[in-house]
Formats: C-alpha cells, structure tokens, sequence
C-alpha cells in the first residue's frame, strides 16, 4: 500500500461489546496508544476507522474499540484484516535505526570498498533483512545487522557500512 505502513492486524474479538484484539507490529507499540484513526485493507481497498479506545496488552496486542462497531456480529467482519497508518505518522528514529522504505535511493559506502552503490530495495526474509545495492549493472546483496550498519546520514541520504571482507568484490567479479 504506496504511502502507508503496516501496523498490525485484528487477531480476534474481545468481550461481547464489538472490540477487536490486534497486535501491533511494533518495538514500541505504546507509541500508537492515543490513534483517532487507522486504515483497514478490506478488499484491497484501505478504509477508515475512527477509534474510540485503545488498551494495550502484553506481547505487543491492543485491544481496539471502533466508533460505531458495538457488536460481535459488526466486528467479526474485520477479524483478520491488517491495519494501516500513512507513512508520516512513523515516529522519527535516530541513530543508526532506519525505516526500511527510508533508505531506498541511498548510497552506500563502506569502509573498505568506498562507494558501493544505492539501496534499491530491503528484501525480508524470515531470518535476516538484505540490502539489494546495485552498483552499475551488478547487484550486492549485503545483510542488514548492527555489526554491519555502521552509520545512518538522513541529510546526504548515506548508508554507511562494513561489509564482511570480500562480500562486495565477490559481487563484482
């Protein structure tokens, strides 16, 4: 969904008076507890809700309560569905943190290499994010690590790394 993120999505109902048990795919998801609304992918299409109360739980779940969803029959509709918010509305992150989408376009430097290339995209797969560089016509595929990210530069839009010795050459060969 172009410029919206991925909040979470509605697990369950909770309790008989329509509310709805989501959990929020989140490090911190106590940064999303004062929400007016959210966007819910029903059919390909993001619709909004405006929400009346949020109650956060443990391992990340909320408890939602949607103005005018006051039964099961109502909220058992939106079981299963993911929940959206506009991309501004990402708490900033500092230090070497980054959005994934954020740092598409970027160059690359590392410490040994130089000028590696620009992010084209963040693939994530279930155990390790990768960053996909090309450089010229090759593409590197570096992982996404806290021993590799060595520094994040948002006003020259620079991804600064070290990579594992003979990772990059190894691409360009």
């Amino acid at each position: 969904m172009e410029g919206y993120f991925y909040l979470g999505r509605i697990l369950k109902l909770f309790a008989s008076k329509g509310s709805l048990l989501v959990n929020i795919d989140a490090d911190n998801p106590e940064d999303y507890i004062n929400l007016e609304s959210v966007f819910v992918r029903m059919n390909e299409q993001l619709i909004p809700f405006f929400i009346t109360d949020i109650q956060l739980r443990h391992n990340n779940n909320a408890v939602f309560t949607f103005l005018d969803i006051d039964s099961t029959e109502q909220a058992s509709i939106l079981t299963g569905c993911e929940l959206y918010l506009p991309l501004e509305m990402l708490p900033p992150l500092s230090g070497n943190r980054f959005y994934y989408h954020e740092i598409k376009g970027w160059r690359v430097l590392d410490e040994a290499f130089g000028d590696t290339g620009v992010v084209q995209e963040v693939l994530e797969y279930p155990h390790q994010a990768i960053l996909r560089i090309m450089r010229g016509e090759k593409e590197i595929l570096v992982p996404v690590s806290d021993d590799i990210i060595t520094g994040v530069d948002r006003d020259n839009r620079i991804l600064s790394i070290r990579a594992p010795e003979g990772l990059i050459e190894m691409y360009l060969e």
